[in-house]
Parts: structure tokens; C-alpha cells; sequence
């Protein structure tokens, strides 16, 4: 079969079968027409059900050349599950990209803005303009509850509890979990729902998304990353963050506070707790306080 029909069919099985999320599905696939562009560009004469391990190798190494070693990793993902979906469908007995070998990635701590910081920015938003306090709120919600991007935008007044102070969100793989909505979160939530949001004219399709933009239509995912970036750089902040660097911060103040993993997973939506050790890759600073507080030998 050629490329183009089973990079349709891969798109299909990756959404159904995997359910992944849709910025997933969207690199997964663009890594594989990338692939089959090479191909073509190459005049190499492989087709999906013949295609060899040193071609793989071939398109790897260029495309190195360019991206960075995460970007990397993830096209050797990308491949990796395409040839196996191939397997899945019964068009190929084997992988030739079962050797590719990625580069070695170092973990890091994610970049976190410490409570000072943080109220910097929550303050140096202008209450009196017309969006103030949606930004306030979308901005108190993405550190008060560690929430995704996806997660924020598509998240709906009927999945928000203000009796319970609780919100549902519907996670990668449409898995649905409770997170607390906290006391600022729902102060500024509910300002925004009764005084703003209830004068807007909204689009009916989005009548129940929480965060609307000016035209009564659900807010963009890009529009939440000027929102965050604005903000601190109005508040002095000099750091390069985006709405994760929230979403972080959230999860390393809990484990600063004493919180401990397993809730913090609970809490972020990671499938595997080694998604959340992460944050244990905390600076010595605090480490040394935590030894010196709960060592029995430094009382």
C-alpha cells in the first residue's frame, strides 16, 4: 500500500485505538509524511511494507541536522509506532525501526517560578480592562489546580463545582479525573462567570466552555500562552515561561510542602509515576532543609 493511505489509517488507529491526545496525533503523523517526503525526495523506492532499517537511519541522520535532540527522540517514536501499527495490521512481520537508536536525553526539572513571582504576575494584571479578570482567573486556575493547556481550554462551566470547590477534567486520553478548584481559582471564576461571561453573546456550539475570547467562542491555546507571557513580562519576570511553567510550579510546591508523589500523580493526570519523579529532582537547598527538619540525627 502506498504512504499517503496508511498514514490516513495510522491517524484513524492512533486516535481510536490509542486515544491519544490530538497535538499527538498531529506530530505523530506529520513525522511520518516527513518521512515518506524523504523517500520520495531520495527516489529510494520503498514503499511502508518494504521499507529498511538503513533508510530509517538515513532520514534520522538528516533530519538531526535541524532538530533538536528531543525532537529527535520523538520521530524515532513516531516511527517506532508506525511500523508497529504496520505489525497490528498484519502488513508487515517485523519493524525495521526496532534498533533505531535515539539520543540519550538528560532529565531536567522542568522551569518553576517561585510564590513571589507568581503574585507578581497575578497582580500585574489590570482588573478594570475588559479581560482582566478572565485572565486572572485562567491564570489562577492553571497554578491553583496544575492544569494543562488542553485541559483549561476545553474545560466546561457544567464540569465546575463551586459547591463542592471541585473541578472535572477530561485529561490526555479522555480520562476524566477530580481536582480541587482552590479559594482564589473560584473567587475570580466566579466574578468572571457572572459579571463578564453572562453579558457575552456566545457562540452556541461553545455556550458551555468555561474561557471565552471576546467573540463569545472558546479561547485558543495560543491565546493562554500570550495571556501567560504577557503577564509576566509586565511583572518584571525575566524567566522564559509558558502556561506549563505553572502547571510545574503547582506540582514542585506541593512536593516542597510536604505533599507526596502519589497524590501529586493524582493531581497532574500522569498515567506512570516516573512521569511525576520528576520533580524530585528538586535543588539541594531544599533537600538539605528537609534532612535538617526530619532526620532524627540533626534535631
Amino acid at each position: 500500500m502506498e504512504w499517503r493511505k496508511l498514514i490516513i489509517d495510522y491517524e484513524f488507529y492512533l486516535k481510536i485505538e490509542r486515544g491519544l491526545t490530538e497535538n499527538t496525533v498531529k506530530n505523530y503523523c506529520s513525522d511520518i509524511i516527513a518521512l515518506a517526503q524523504f523517500i520520495s525526495t531520495n527516489n529510494i523506492s520503498e514503499k511502508p511494507k518494504d521499507c529498511t532499517k538503513e533508510t530509517l537511519q538515513q532520514f534520522i541522520y538528516q533530519q538531526s541536522k535541524s532538530i533538536s535532540p528531543n525532537s529527535q527522540a520523538r520521530k524515532i517514536s513516531s516511527i517506532k509506532s508506525f511500523f508497529n501499527f504496520l505489525i497490528f495490521e498484519e502488513l508487515r512481520t517485523n519493524s525495521p525501526a526496532d534498533l533505531l537508536e535515539g539520543p540519550k536525553l538528560g532529565r531536567k526539572l522542568p522551569p518553576t517560578l517561585n510564590l513571589i513571582e507568581i503574585e507578581k504576575i497575578l497582580f500585574s494584571i489590570d482588573l478594570q480592562r475588559p479581560n482582566g479578570h478572565r485572565n486572572r482567573a485562567i491564570i489562577e486556575t492553571l497554578y491553583g489546580s496544575g492544569l494543562r493547556v488542553s485541559e483549561l481550554v476545553n474545560l466546561t462551566l457544567s464540569n465546575v463545582f463551586f459547591k463542592e470547590d471541585i473541578i472535572r477534567v477530561n485529561g490526555k486520553g479522555d480520562k476524566e479525573r477530580l481536582v480541587p478548584l482552590g479559594s482564589y481559582s473560584k473567587k475570580y471564576i466566579q466574578i468572571y462567570v457572572e459579571e463578564i461571561r453572562s453579558l457575552k453573546k456566545i457562540k452556541k456550539t461553545d455556550y458551555d466552555i468555561l474561557f471565552l475570547n471576546r467573540n463569545g467562542k472558546k479561547i485558543t491555546r495560543a491565546m493562554i500562552f500570550t495571556i501567560v507571557k504577557d503577564s509576566a513580562k509586565k511583572a518584571g519576570i525575566e524567566k522564559k515561561i509558558s502556561p506549563h511553567t505553572l502547571r510545574h510550579s503547582f506540582a514542585t510546591h506541593l512536593l516542597e510542602n510536604g505533599a507526596d508523589l502519589r497524590t501529586i500523580q493524582l493531581l497532574m493526570g500522569h498515567e506512570s509515576i516516573t512521569t511525576t519523579e520528576i520533580y524530585t529532582h528538586l535543588d539541594n537547598k531544599h533537600l538539605k532543609k528537609v534532612i535538617e527538619k526530619f532526620h532524627p540525627r540533626n534535631h
